[in-house]
C-alpha cells in the first residue's frame, strides 16, 4: 500500500472571466475562518457587497497575470506535485487541491482514496500559520474524511515559516538581484485582521499587548502568524547579512476598514519615497509561489505607487515556485519526517 500525500495551496479562479472570479470570490470570503463573523452578516456582506462590486475589478487584474497555461499558482501547484512524485517514487502518490475552487480538496483526497493510501499527509502550502489559511485547509480535510467509514492515518503539517532550507533559498533568489543595488529592503507579507490574531492567543495575555509583541519568537506567541512573519524575515535578513536599518516587516493585502497588521506594505513605499529611496527590493515569503498579490499587487501596484511618490523601482524577489530545491524542502518533509521547524527558546 502507498502512502498518500495532499498539498494545498489557497485557490484560484477557473478563468478570469467576471462569473468565474465571483464565484471564487463567494467560496473564499464565505469562508467562516476568513470572515470570522456570524453567518448571516457575513452572507449579506459577501454576497451583497464585496462580491458585487470587487469581481469585476479582480477580473481585470487576473487578466494581467493570466497566462496561456492558466493561473500562475495553478501552474505552479501543478508542477510541484509532478516534481515531488517524480522524485518521491512509486511508494507514495501525489495529489494537489485548491482551498477554494478547482482542483478541490475533496478531488484530490478522492485520488488518494481511490489509490487506497494507508496514510494521508496534508502540507499546506502556507509557511506561517494562519487560522484563515492553514487552519482553513486542516478543517475541510477532516470534514470531508470525517465522512468516511474508513479513515487512514492523517497527518497535518502546521508551519515550516523558519526552516532553514526555505530560508536558504528566499535568500538566494534575493542575491540574484544583487542586494547592495537596492536602497531598502521590504519583506512584505499577506495582512490579517488584528481581531484575527487575538481570538488566536489563547491566553489572552500576549497578543498586541504592545507594539514588539511580534519581533521575539517565543512559547507565547508560537502559533502567531505575525510572529512567525516577523521571524521568517529575520531570518532570511541574517541569511543576507543584513543590518536592522537596512529592511522594514510589512503587510499587504487589507480588505475592508477594521485594524489589519501594521505597518501596510504601501504605506511604507510612500515613507522611503519621501525619505529618498529610489530603489526598493521586496520578498513576499508568506507565498510559496508568485500569484496575484506577487506578480500583480507587487510588481504593478506598489511600484506605480512608489514611482508616482519619487521612487524609481520596486523589485520582486521571485518566490519558491518550481525550484528543485523547494521540492527537496518537501521531500524532506515526507520522507525524513524533517519539517525542521525550529522551537523557539
Amino acid at each position: 500500500m502507498k502512502k498518500g500525500i495532499l498539498l494545498v495551496n489557497l485557490g484560484t479562479p477557473d478563468s478570469p472571466s467576471v462569473p468565474d472570479v465571483r464565484r471564487y470570490l463567494d467560496e473564499f470570503l464565505m469562508d467562516g475562518r476568513v470572515i470570522d463573523i456570524k453567518p448571516i452578516p457575513r452572507n449579506l456582506l459577501v454576497r451583497g457587497l464585496i462580491v458585487p462590486f470587487r469581481a469585476p475589478k479582480s477580473a481585470k487584474i487576473y487578466k494581467e497575470v493570466w497566462t496561456e497555461e492558466g493561473s500562475p499558482l495553478l501552474i505552479y501547484g501543478m508542477e510541484n506535485k509532478r516534481l515531488l512524485q517524480e522524485s518521491l517514487g512509486d511508494e507514495y502518490v501525489v495529489a494537489f487541491g485548491m482551498r477554494y475552487q478547482n482542483p478541490s480538496i475533496q478531488s484530490a483526497l478522492d485520488e488518494l482514496r481511490a489509490q487506497k493510501v494507508k496514510s494521508i499527509q496534508v502540507i499546506p502550502l502556507f509557511p506561517q500559520y494562519a487560522s484563515a489559511s492553514t487552519g482553513s485547509v486542516h478543517q475541510k480535510v477532516m470534514e470531508i474524511v470525517s465522512k468516511w467509514l474508513v479513515i487512514p492515518e492523517i497527518s497535518f503539517i502546521n508551519s515550516f515559516h523558519n526552516n532553514p532550507d526555505m530560508i536558504q533559498i528566499f535568500a538566494d533568489n534575493g542575491r540574484k538581484h544583487g542586494i547592495e543595488n537596492y536602497d531598502h529592503i521590504i519583506f512584505s507579507f499577506h495582512g490579517l485582521p488584528q481581531r484575527q490574531l487575538i481570538k488566536a492567543d489563547d491566553s489572552k495575555t500576549h497578543c498586541l499587548q504592545d507594539k514588539s509583541c511580534c519581533q521575539t519568537y517565543n512559547d507565547k506567541n508560537y502559533f502567531c502568524y505575525s510572529a512567525q512573519s516577523y521571524d521568517t524575515a529575520k531570518l532570511i535578513a541574517e541569511n543576507l547579512g543584513l543590518s536592522r536599518d537596512q529592511y522594514t516587516i510589512s503587510f499587504q493585502s487589507r480588505l475592508g476598514k477594521e485594524p489589519w497588521l501594521v505597518p501596510s506594505t504601501s504605506d511604507i513605499i510612500h515613507e522611503k519615497a519621501k525619505e529618498g529611496k529610489k530603489r526598493l527590493l521586496v520578498f513576499c515569503p508568506a507565498f510559496v509561489a508568485d500569484c496575484l498579490e506577487t506578480l500583480y499587487e507587487i510588481t504593478v501596484e506598489y511600484h506605480e505607487e512608489f514611482v508616482e511618490a519619487g521612487g524609481e523601482k520596486v523589485q520582486l524577489v521571485e518566490s519558491l515556485n518550481n525550484d528543485p530545491r523547494w521540492i527537496e524542502v518537501l521531500k524532506g518533509f515526507i520522507e525524513k519526517g524533517e519539517n525542521k521547524v525550529l522551537i523557539p527558546n
